[in-house]
């Protein structure tokens, strides 16, 4: 199994924005997830539950970005490899 610790600090960023990326790309899964639950009936979302998946996706959305301008930064290609190895 590859490790993060020998990496270089551009792999590290971009590793980490990877994290990032998975938190909250599952934080705003699991809230659609209760929502869809919770109004299966026919109920509708509140202002307030709209209001906070907005906020979950406009913070994965910036995470997204975040992690592409990472990975940008990652020029060697064995970098890249073991970068793709953690991500899987």
């Amino acid at each position: 199994m590859q490790s993060a610790d020998n990496l270089s600090l551009e792999a590290k960023i971009a590793y980490q924005a990877f994290l990032d990326m998975s938190i909250s790309k599952t934080t705003h899964f699991n809230g659609l997830k209760l929502i869809e639950a919770k109004y299966k009936s026919g109920g509708v979302p509140s202002i307030v539950e709209n209001l906070e998946m907005e906020k979950l996706l406009a913070n994965h959305d910036k995470n997204v970005l975040a992690f592409k301008t990472a990975m940008a930064a990652v020029t060697d290609s064995d970098e890249k490899q073991t970068l793709i190895e953690l991500m899987s």
